[in-house]
């Protein structure tokens, strides 16, 4: 594996393990916080983070901007995030196709949207406004869902393809919310791949689900609680292969393991990226 590939991986940054990044040094390519976890400049959290930084870059990942609501955008939340962002320079920024606030109320979830023209106009204005706001690009990932609503008029890869071209963001692939979404809304997971530009995909997820059983059936949830499951290994190696190498994370938050567990998961992707770059440049990816 070349020292290049294994730069481009990278693991979640929570809260337990901030002493082991902090007082341990590793070949992490990079980390990904939870942006709204860093938000006061005086947290213990944020001192910790301010530490880490100098040894590794990172990336802010939004849970909670609510891109999706039809309430305006919560401007305290937006410039904590811009205040956030230009004190530690992030290689990435992104956010969520989804909703969590209404009327000012918010969820503690990432909701499904229906994929109708009316939202795509409400979440492609926001996404301006937030990339208006920080002065650059944000990221936007697609979601797992377990419904959907029979007034959506496009596939949910139509509605993200039209929300890149609309603002100009790039897009997180998230293979394991595809692979989910693909068995509960019983679609083909490559045909989604097949629709999306790669030129578009700035990062990729890669995390495990959990499978409910229940009296309705068998429903797959995203709880990134489990390693990644073969299927999506599947999935990239295929995807890298097709597409060359991208910035991606190992995504664990749940059930959450000691740092080791995490670091053989970003070796892991890291060999099946060097596989797959390997079968179509031989030279450029030799040990």
């Amino acid at each position: 594996m070349t020292k290049d590939i294994a730069s481009m991986v990278g693991v979640g940054l929570r809260r337990p393990h901030h002493d082991f990044f902090s007082q341990t040094p590793t070949e992490m390519g990079w980390l990904e916080i939870h942006s709204e976890n860093y938000f006061r400049p005086d947290s213990v959290s944020r001192n910790a983070l301010e530490k880490i930084r100098q040894d590794y870059p990172i990336s802010c990942h939004g849970v909670g901007l609510s891109l999706g609501s039809v309430d305006p955008l919560n401007k305290k939340h937006l410039q904590q995030l811009k205040s956030l962002v230009d004190a530690v320079e992030p290689i990435m920024v992104s956010e969520h196709l989804s909703w969590s606030s209404v009327d000012g109320q918010y969820f503690n979830d990432l909701l499904p949207l229906p994929y109708t023209e009316e939202a795509l106009e409400n979440f492609c204005r926001n996404v301006a406004q937030t990339q208006d706001s920080l002065g650059r690009e944000i990221l936007i990932e697609n979601p797992s869902s377990y419904l959907s609503f029979d007034h959506s008029t496009m596939p949910e890869w139509e509605f993200l393809i039209e929300v890149q071209k609309r603002t100009g963001c790039g897009l997180l692939l998230d293979l394991n919310n595809i692979h989910v979404s693909a068995f509960n809304h019983g679609f083909d997971s490559q045909d989604y791949l097949d629709a999306i530009n790669p030129d578009t995909v700035k990062e990729i997820h890669l995390a495990g689900f959990t499978v409910s059983e229940s009296d309705d059936g068998e429903v797959w949830i995203d709880t990134h609680s489990k390693p990644v499951s073969e299927p999506v290994w599947q999935l990239y190696q295929r995807w890298i292969q097709q597409h060359g190498m991208r910035h991606t994370l190992i995504e664990w938050d749940s059930n959450l393991p000691e740092p080791p567990v995490l670091l053989a998961e970003a070796e892991k992707a890291a060999m099946h990226a060097h596989h797959a770059l390997a079968a179509t440049f031989p030279q450029e990816t030799a040990l």
